[in-house]
């Protein structure tokens, strides 16, 4: 079956009962059209204000080698977000169970059949990496930069809004982060806890207005995805830095974690690591 024609939440797996696969089908991929979102913040298909990916971690990664013996594993995928569609993550969940009674004759045929499937799902080329549960590189780490939480100040709006965000004249280059950012999943209205990374080059963003404008997501329905860009389009608006990027790293559930960055060309987030809550 193709991915060529995406479809709509209308149809997704997300908020429905569903029986777990007991075999490999890659057309329980299931994916969202990114344009329909990207519309209201005035972003134009072909014309992205950023450039960015969306990095996911899979923590339930399992398959069967060529003897019948399982193989556990940490996969990471990586999709551009100039490609057409996201992938909704409960149907990537399902696809990803279809793997563990499918037989592989090794790692590197595992990783081929996801890129070539999530591409497909995509409509751009994702990249696959598949690690070992106690590998390094998947230890915690800390955000980078000042963080915001510790601020003392009065808040009384949990919806989005670009009011609270206000730039002084001094120029800077600094990094801010706060693990207050919260929304809600646009299907189900299950809480999505997260953390995020604003790095930039800019006049100086007042750090208690940006406190405010991040917990305004707190009861706001949407994907990950489209949050940082709604995010990132508001920062460029309303702060006109020369440079920004803004990175989100949300709590895994139901064993994924999702982390999109968006930026301005040129940028690019720190090396891939991995929060607590993660």
């Amino acid at each position: 079956m193709s991915h060529s024609r995406p479809d709509t939440l209308e149809h997704a797996p997300l908020g429905r009962e569903s029986a777990y696969p007991e075999r490999y089908d890659a057309t329980l991929l299931y994916p969202i059209p990114r344009a329909a979102n990207r519309a209201p913040l005035g972003i134009e298909e072909g014309v992205l204000p950023f450039v960015g990916e969306d990095e996911w971690h899979a923590f339930e990664a399992s398959w069967l080698n060529a003897r019948g013996k399982p193989v556990v594993a940490v996969a990471r995928f990586r999709l551009p977000a100039d490609s057409p569609n996201l992938i909704e993550s409960k149907s990537w969940k399902l696809y990803l169970n279809g793997f563990n009674q499918a037989r592989f004759a090794s790692r590197e045929a595992v990783i081929e059949t996801l890129e070539r499937d999530l591409a497909a799902a995509a409509g751009a080329p994702v990249t696959v990496e598949l690690f070992d549960v106690d590998d390094e590189v998947l230890m915690p780490r800390r955000l980078p930069g000042d963080c915001l939480d510790e601020l003392d100040i009065e808040v009384d709006r949990y919806t989005p809004g670009a009011e609270p965000l206000a730039v002084g004249e001094e120029v800077v280059e600094e990094t801010l982060h706060s693990h207050l950012l919260k929304s809600n999943c646009p299907v189900t209205g299950q809480p999505d806890w997260g953390s995020v990374l604003i790095r930039y080059r800019g006049p100086r963003i007042d750090r208690e207005g940006l406190l405010r404008y991040l917990i305004g997501y707190r009861q706001h329905q949407d994907f990950h995805e489209h949050c940082v860009e709604h995010i990132f389009v508001d920062l460029m608006a309303r702060c006109r830095p020369e440079r920004l990027l803004v990175l989100a790293r949300y709590v895994r559930r139901g064993g994924l974690d999702i982390s999109p960055w968006r930026a301005t060309p040129g940028e690019r987030p720190p090396e891939p690591l991995r929060l607590a809550r993660q």
